[in-house]
Formats: structure tokens, C-alpha cells, sequence
């Protein structure tokens, strides 16, 4: 139904309230999920996962504190095409231009691993690259974006502005989740942290008053 809905104009208040519906319940109790302290900077909250798909919420906080340091540049792409609905704020995607420069490197590339326990496994391929910034799109509340498996990217939300992104996700074969890191880096492991019920409740709750207009945007 989302899917559906998100590609015509008239469906934004359909949107809207899927995102404010599972919101509610996990303010309610009627949820048991949790808020994933995402290393990129946001929480994520899963709403939905049946096989390839899913459907998260993600929230950005003015302030919110990262508990886990980013151990790659920002820079990243998806094994999954991604179609994402601004709930409120704005949301920016800086695409980047990534080539083969054996070189003059300025990136190695990473592969990450991500378990359902929420361990990250960033392991180097032999992939040197040159990073270039490219095009930045930037997303409004009541906006749609899409970003397509295998895009270099990063998210930039302005500094101590809140916005949130209902987001559709749609896991590719042959694709793998990737991220820019030093081009001397090594192998290591990164823990997602997984919030307790009141943190997840308390940013739930955070991001139903901004969808609802009581916060100015």
C-alpha cells in the first residue's frame, strides 16, 4: 500500500498517518520496538521487515549525541533501493562521483557487514578511489526522494534543525553495502547501539509532535 501511495500526489496524508500510526504505538506500548542509535548520526526505527523489504522511520535530533564514532567517512551506498517520504525538516543527499585511482587515492572502500544482533563487520576490499562531491537534493516535509542500490552518498540534515524520513527499502541481489574509509584503514567492528524503551518512546514521541505541526519545523 505504501508503495503504491508514495508515487502519487494526492497520498501524502495516507503517508502521514502510516508514519504517525506506528509511532503511536510505540509511545502506547502496543510496539515492543526499539530505536537503533544509527553510527551515521540518526535513530532508526524498524518498523517493518518481511523478507527483502522493509519500512523504518528515521529521526534526526538537533543535539542528539552519537554513542558510537564513525569509523569510515560518511560516504556510503545501499545493497537496496531506497524510496524515502520527508515527514518533516529537510533532508539532503549529497550524491558523490567514486572512480578506480590506484593512484592518488583519497578513499579505499569497505565492505560492511551488518548481522541482525546489530554488529557491523567493515572489512577493506582492495577497491583505491577518488571521492568527488557531486549534486546535493534536498527534500522538504511532504516531499519523496530515491536513491537507487549501489549510489554513493551521504544525508545531511542543517545543524540543530530535526527532521525524519519514512523510508521503503528493497534489498537487491548482487548488491552489498559499502562505505568510504582511510585508504590505509583496517578491519574492525562497530556495535550499533540499541536504545531502551523509554529512549525509544521518548523519540517517538518527539518526532508525532513535529508531524503534527506542535513544533515549528
Amino acid at each position: 500500500m505504501l508503495e503504491r501511495t508514495i508515487g502519487q500526489g494526492n497520498g501524502t496524508a495516507v503517508l502521514f498517518g502510516a508514519a504517525a500510526a506506528a509511532l503511536e504505538d510505540v509511545t502506547s506500548g502496543r510496539s515492543e520496538l526499539r530505536a537503533i542509535h544509527h553510527p551515521l548520526g540518526f535513530f532508526c526505527l524498524p518498523v517493518l521487515r518481511d523478507g527483502d523489504e522493509g519500512v523504518c522511520v528515521h529521526v534526526f535530533e538537533p543535539g542528539a549525541s552519537d554513542p558510537v564514532e564513525l569509523t569510515t567517512s560518511p560516504v556510503h551506498c545501499h545493497s537496496w533501493e531506497l524510496t524515502s517520504f520527508v515527514l518533516y525538516g529537510e533532508v539532503g543527499n549529497l550524491r558523490s562521483r567514486v572512480s578506480q585511482d590506484a593512484v592518488q587515492p583519497t578513499h579505499r572502500v569497505f565492505q560492511v557487514d551488518s548481522s541482525p544482533s546489530g554488529v557491523d563487520e567493515i572489512r577493506p576490499t582492495s577497491r583505491l578511489v577518488r571521492c568527488e562531491p557531486g549534486p546535493e537534493e534536498t527534500s522538504a516535509r511532504g516531499q519523496v526522494y530515491r536513491l537507487p542500490a549501489g549510489a554513493f552518498h551521504s544525508t545531511v540534515v542543517p545543524k540543530g534543525s530535526a527532521a525524519a524520513t519514512l523510508v521503503l527499502g528493497r534489498s537487491l541481489p548482487r548488491h552489498t553495502d559499502l562505505s568510504l574509509g582511510p585508504v590505509n584503514g583496517t578491519g574492525h567492528r562497530v556495535v550499533r547501539h540499541t536504545c531502551d524503551a523509554a529512549q525509544t518512546a521518548r523519540t517517538a514521541r518527539s518526532a508525532l509532535r513535529r508531524i503534527h505541526g506542535h513544533h515549528p519545523e
